[in-house]
């Protein structure tokens, strides 16, 4: 009990000492205020962009595999005229994994059309992305269907002329609030029925086209549209979405077995390359994260320079203290003060000194999230406030703990005669 109010004594002097020299303290810690601005600045950045980006690709859905012919990402070198002599996904490839696979959950092929002008009696949309999905398209991306319903299995095997429009479709289509279930609209002169709407989605940080911009119809009603799903490499792309299982982690089981079901049906031999690719919407998120290790190791080097600067100075500030109170010390010793009592005093000091100036670049940091940034949402977690003191913390240490063992091991006969 004795020993834990000496502890709060220590502190109570290390806080009278911090506030009889204001302009000093504020001084002293600007250095700290500086460098923890630089690196819990950078990695708020960092960490808000990487969250924004992956919040962005959110559309590729999870545990999810894409069966195509160009690779998210390429290993090495982007070798396109390879790319390029690759057939694309088939209907019939689609229709042999539905009834092979046993590792997914659920598939489908889909195929897409930008730039489509949707039309109803005087009104119409421009730059709208024109989708065809077949069943299990719904489970592979969100279709977060806000009134009316997604397609039976008799619209999607017909190809029924129906189709289910985004927010910003039914807003341009049908102003003024207008139901839009039941009613009719031309996708290139062709007239189809409106079974849904979509909830709205907004802009992507991205720039990804947003849902609110796309129309689905059935696949198989889209392949009246276009030329896809036979394999070609000149069509339109189709694309085949896999989904596993959880407990497949890593989607090992499922990836081995579209490889192996895939190239037997494409009849390759054993020493051929594979002629498709399997995208993960992870390799993207990867590549992301390993592009913002090296901003947030570069925010760390420019910080720790600050840091380094802000631990002299309060070391310096700190023998400056140890100097002009040695005869404080020399009184307090020879009263029975412990070493170990002077000794927290001014590591308290020094840790005091250091905090502050964390807290006041978290403040600064804090003074940036409320600056507006478009589509990009800055938030300040509670990992990197953590991170911050902890920071100043360990660096006021570092910085106290020789000034505060000199002062602890005075003589304090020779302390009180020293002026």
């Amino acid at each position: 009990m004795y020993t834990i109010r000496q502890i709060f004594e220590s502190l109570r002097f290390a806080g009278k000492a911090l506030k009889s020299n204001l302009l000093r303290t504020i001084l002293s810690l600007l250095g700290v205020t500086v460098g923890i601005f630089a690196i819990i600045s950078v990695l708020t950045l960092v960490d808000s962009l990487e969250k924004n980006i992956k919040d962005s690709l959110n559309f590729l859905g999870s545990s999810v595999i894409y069966v195509e012919k160009w690779p998210f990402i390429a290993d090495g070198e982007w070798k396109w005229w390879e790319y390029m002599r690759r057939p694309h996904a088939s209907y019939n490839e689609f229709k042999f994994l539905e009834a092979n696979l046993k590792y997914s959950t659920s598939i489908a092929i889909f195929a897409g059309k930008g730039n489509q002008i949707i039309k109803r009696n005087s009104n119409s949309i421009g730059q709208v992305r024109l989708i065809g999905g077949s069943e299990g398209y719904d489970k592979i991306f969100e279709v977060n269907v806000e009134k009316g319903r997604y397609f039976t299995a008799e619209e999607l095997e017909g190809g029924r002329s129906v189709a289910i429009i985004g927010y910003e479709v039914a807003k341009a289509l049908f102003p003024n609030e207008e139901e839009a279930i039941g009613q009719y609209i031309k996708i290139k002169n062709l007239k189809y029925m409106v079974i849904a709407v979509v909830k709205r989605e907004g802009q992507s940080f991205m720039g990804f086209t947003s849902s609110d911009y796309n129309v689905i119809v059935p696949y198989n009603n889209f392949r009246r549209l276009y030329q896809t799903g036979t394999g070609l490499w000149s069509e339109t792309a189709s694309r085949i979405g896999i989904k596993g299982y959880d407990y497949d982690v890593g989607l090992v089981e499922l990836e081995n077995e579209v490889r192996g079901f895939l190239r037997s049906r494409r009849g390759l031999r054993p020493t051929d390359k594979d002629n498709f690719v399997m995208n993960r919407p992870e390799a993207i998120a990867n590549a992301i994260g390993k592009l913002f290790d090296v901003v947030g190791i570069a925010g760390w080097i420019i910080g720790g320079f600050s840091m380094l600067v802000g631990g002299f100075g309060i070391a310096n500030i700190m023998f400056v203290s140890v100097k002009e109170r040695t005869s404080i010390i020399g009184l307090q010793k020879s009263l029975g003060a412990k070493n170990y009592f002077i000794l927290f005093q001014f590591l308290f000091e020094a840790i005091f000194l250091s905090m502050i100036g964390g807290l006041a670049g978290l403040f600064l940091v804090y003074l940036i999230t409320l600056i507006p940034m478009g589509d990009l949402v800055v938030t300040l977690t509670i990992k990197n406030i953590v991170l911050g003191l902890t920071v100043s913390s360990v660096i006021g240490l570092i910085a106290g703990i020789v000034p505060a063992a000199l002062a602890a091991r005075l003589d304090p006969v020779a302390a009180i005669r020293a002026t």
